[in-house]
C-alpha cells in the first residue's frame, strides 16, 4: 500500500547544481518545496572537473547571481584558485574560473539546502509522475499532481521540477564493464525514464564521460609545467567584498607518441566504437581516445593537473577522459612524464542517459505536453554544472509563478538572449534542440559585448527583486552603481582628451601578452577602481552597444508579435511544407522565435508576419 505525504507546492528532483537552484528559489518565495535525492550526501557534487566558471561558463554563475541564485556564494567561499580566462582578448569574452575544494562545496551547498527555511529533502528515487487530464486552457494538456517514488511513497505537489543530470537510466561503460549507475558507486535512476516515453515525450540518449582520479603523492610534479592562479581575485558573487582563500596550482603535462599507440592498439576495445554506446558524446569536450582517432596528425595534446580539494589527495587530469578498460588506462596514464608510477584511485568512465528533446519545453522551461512539470539541466541536453543551475534557477522561478496563480494564466520569467546567456542558452535549447551534449560559448551570443560578466548586477538584478529573489538593499546597491556609472561617461565626455587613450592599443607584443584594465591608460580622477574600469569600456566601445542596442530594439519587436499556441499554420497560404512541419513541431511562442529555427526559410517569416497582423 503506497504511503501518501503531505502535499507541497513544488517538488524537485534531483540534488544536483540545476535542483539546488531550483529548490532554492522556490523556498525562498516562500513556497513549501522538496527536494528528493538519491542521495542527500551527494547534493551539490561535482561529477567531473573540480571547477566552476570558464569562458561565457563564468558569465552565467554571475547571472546566477544577479538574479538571486546561489553558485556564486558557493564556488567564493570554497575556491582553491582563481584565473580570468582570456585576459590577451578583449573584455567582451573575458571570463572568471576557479578551481573548486569539491568536498567542500559539496558539504556547503548540502548545508544551504538544509539550513533553507521552506525547503524539506527527502532521500529516494522518483519513478512516475501523478497526471490528470487538463481543463480550461490545459484542456489539450495533462497536469502534473506529483511524484511517485521506488518506495511506493505518493506525493503531491502542484508542481514538479525534474533536473535528474546523468542518472535517468543511467549507465556507465569502462571498456567491457558496464553498469546501471549515474556516477560511478552510485545508482542509476530506473523508471523514470519510461514513464516519461509511455507520456508521450520524446526522449533519447546522451553520453558523456570524466577522466581518471590519480594520488598525488604517486606524481612527480618536478617534471610538470606549474600553472599559478591570479593574485587579484574578483569575487563572482556581487555580495562578497573580497575572497580570503588559500590559492594552491595546477600543473600542465601533454600527451605523446607512446601514449597514442597505446590507446590505438586498444581502441576496438572502448565501448565507445564497439557499438555499446548509442548515446552522442559532447563534441567540445571528448574523450582522449576519440581525440586521437579524430586528429590522428597531432603529435601530443595538452592536459590539465587539478586538485581536488585541500583536504583529499586525489587530483583530476582535465582533458583525459576514457572509458577504455581500466589496464589500458593505467598503461597510458604511467606514458605521461611525471606519472610513471602514477596510482589510479578512480578509472575514466564514460556515462549514457535519457534526455528529452528540449523543443518540447516553452521557454518557461515548463513542458509542452504536462503543465506544472518543469526540466533543468541536463535532462534538457545541456553539459556543465553552470548551465544546469541557470536553468535550474529559470525553471525554479517559473514553477513559483505557475503555483501562486494556481496552476492558471502567469506571466512566465523568460530570459531574451540580449538579456543574457542563460537567454541565449534557453533559447537555442527550445528553438533548435540539441543532438549532442549543448555547452555555452560566447560564440554563440550575438549580443556578447553586453553581456559582459561585469555588468550582470546591472542587466538582471531588478529582474530577481521583482520576483523576490533580491532584496531592496540589493537592488538600490545597482541603481546607485548605475547612477555612478553615468556620472564617469559623463566626466569622460567632458575630457575627451584625457579619456582618448582609452583607443589606444592594448595588448604589448610580448609571447604573454594580455589586455591591458582601461584604468591603466586614463588616469582616474577618484572613483572606484571597478567602477572606473567598467565605465571605460563602455566609453570605449559605446558606438558598438548603441549599434548592437538599435539591432536589439527590431529584434524585440519581432518578440512581442505573440503566436497562439493553438495557431494553425495550414491557414497561412504560400508557407513551404518544411516550415509549416517545423513550426508546428517547435510551436514558438512569438515571430522572433520562429526566426530563429533552423531551416526556416525568410520568406516563410515574412508571410507569417504579415498574416499575424
Amino acid at each position: 500500500m503506497s504511503f501518501v505525504s503531505p502535499e507541497y507546492d513544488v517538488v524537485v528532483v534531483g540534488g544536483g547544481h540545476g535542483g539546488i537552484e531550483a529548490a532554492l528559489a522556490t523556498a525562498r518565495v516562500g513556497l513549501h518545496t522538496l527536494l528528493i535525492t538519491q542521495t542527500i550526501d551527494s547534493i551539490g557534487r561535482m561529477s567531473c572537473n573540480p571547477s566552476i566558471g570558464g569562458i561565457a561558463k563564468g558569465n552565467i554563475v554571475r547571472e546566477i547571481d544577479a538574479l538571486g541564485g546561489e553558485m556564486a556564494h558557493l564556488i567564493d567561499k570554497t575556491m582553491i584558485q582563481y584565473r580570468m580566462l582570456n585576459k590577451s582578448r578583449g573584455p567582451a569574452v573575458q571570463a572568471p574560473r576557479s578551481q573548486a575544494d569539491k568536498i567542500a562545496y559539496s558539504a556547503l551547498a548540502r548545508k544551504t539546502i538544509e539550513d533553507q527555511e521552506n525547503l524539506d529533502t527527502l532521500q529516494d528515487t522518483v519513478i512516475d509522475l501523478i497526471t490528470e487530464h487538463g481543463t480550461g486552457k490545459n484542456k489539450d494538456r495533462l497536469v502534473c499532481k506529483g511524484i511517485i517514488t521506488d518506495r511506493g511513497r505518493k506525493v503531491p505537489a502542484k508542481a514538479v521540477i525534474l533536473a535528474t543530470g546523468t542518472f535517468m537510466e543511467g549507465r556507465i561503460f569502462i571498456g567491457e564493464y558496464d553498469a546501471p549507475c549515474g556516477r560511478l558507486g552510485e545508482g542509476a535512476a530506473l523508471g523514470l525514464g519510461k514513464s516519461l516515453r509511455k507520456i508521450g515525450f520524446t526522449v533519447a540518449r546522451l553520453k558523456t564521460g570524466t577522466p581518471p582520479r590519480i594520488l598525488r603523492s604517486s606524481v612527480d610534479f618536478s617534471r610538470l609545467t606549474i600553472q599559478h592562479g591570479d593574485t587579484e581575485i574578483i569575487p563572482f558573487s556581487y555580495d562578497t567584498i573580497s575572497v580570503d582563500r588559500p590559492n594552491v596550482p595546477c600543473w600542465l603535462v601533454y600527451t605523446n607518441s607512446e601514449t597514442h599507440r597505446i590507446i590505438r592498439e586498444n581502441m576496438h576495445r572502448s565501448p565507445l566504437f564497439s557499438g555499446k554506446i548509442e548515446g552522442i558524446g559532447p563534441r567540445y569536450c571528448p574523450s582522449i581516445e576519440d581525440k586521437v582517432r579524430r586528429f590522428p596528425q597531432r603529435e601530443r595534446h595538452q592536459l590539465f593537473v587539478e586538485p581536488e580539494g585541500l583536504s583529499t589527495q586525489e587530483i583530476y587530469l582535465n582533458g583525459f577522459s576514457s572509458s577504455l578498460p581500466e589496464e589500458v588506462q593505467d598503461a597510458f596514464l604511467r606514458t605521461l612524464p611525471g606519472f610513471e608510477k602514477a596510482v589510479v584511485t578512480r578509472p575514466g568512465y564514460a556515462v549514457e542517459y535519457d534526455f528529452i528533446d528540449p523543443v518540447q519545453l516553452f521557454p518557461s522551461l515548463e513542458t509542452k505536453l504536462v503543465a506544472g512539470l518543469f526540466a533543468a539541466g541536463q535532462i534538457n541536453g545541456t553539459s556543465g554544472y553552470e548551465e544546469a543551475a541557470g536553468q535550474g534557477l529559470v525553471a525554479g522561478i517559473n514553477a513559483g509563478l505557475y503555483c501562486k496563480a494556481n496552476g492558471g494564466d502567469y506571466e512566465p520569467f523568460v530570459l531574451s538572449r540580449s538579456d543574457a546567456y542563460i537567454g541565449v542558452l534557453i533559447d537555442d535549447l527550445v528553438t533548435l534542440g540539441t543532438k549532442e551534449p549543448y555547452r555555452m560559448f560566447t560564440a554563440r551570443a550575438e549580443y556578447r559585448l553586453m553581456l559582459r560578466h561585469d555588468t550582470c548586477d546591472e542587466r538582471l538584478t531588478e529582474k530577481g527583486w521583482k520576483v523576490g529573489l533580491k532584496s531592496d538593499a540589493q537592488m538600490n546597491a545597482v541603481r546607485a552603481k548605475k547612477e555612478k556609472k553615468a556620472e564617469i561617461m559623463e566626466w569622460l565626455k567632458k575630457h575627451p582628451a584625457k579619456a582618448k587613450a582609452v583607443f589606444s592599443p592594448q595588448t604589448d607584443e610580448a609571447e604573454d601578452a594580455v589586455f591591458k584594465p582601461l584604468s591603466q591608460l586614463v588616469a582616474n580622477p577618484g572613483y572606484a577602481p571597478d567602477m572606473w574600469e567598467a565605465a571605460l569600456i563602455d566609453y570605449k566601445y559605446e558606438h558598438y552597444i548603441t549599434k548592437q542596442n538599435h539591432r536589439v530594439e527590431k529584434m524585440r519587436k519581432m518578440e512581442t508579435t505573440k503566436i497562439a499556441a493553438d495557431f494553425d499554420y495550414g491557414k497561412v497560404v504560400g508557407l513551404s511544407a518544411e516550415s509549416r512541419q517545423k513550426l508546428e513541431t517547435v510551436r514558438p511562442q512569438t515571430l522572433g522565435q520562429a526566426g530563429r529555427i533552423s531551416g526556416i526559410r525568410q520568406s516563410d517569416i515574412m508571410l507569417l508576419m504579415v498574416y499575424l497582423k
